[in-house]
């Protein structure tokens, strides 16, 4: 699955609004965003980017 170019232009890390980094390979294909200013990595669920900071986990903990 791939997000469209025109959301992830306007997309930004909901903590320190840095843009993010779409990876579609990452969690077993279901994709996820990365923070380029912070450490925290989004998930993607159904194809819905999740941009809860509650919900991110930080690229350098053990998944």
């Amino acid at each position: 699955m791939t997000l469209d170019k025109t959301l992830l232009d306007i997309l930004a890390c909901p903590q320190d609004h840095a843009p993010l980094k779409y990876d579609p390979a990452a969690a077993a294909g279901a994709g996820e965003l990365a923070c380029t200013g912070c450490d925290r990595v989004y998930p993607i669920s159904d194809g819905i980017p999740v941009l809860l900071v509650d919900e991110a986990r930080h690229a350098t903990a053990k998944k």
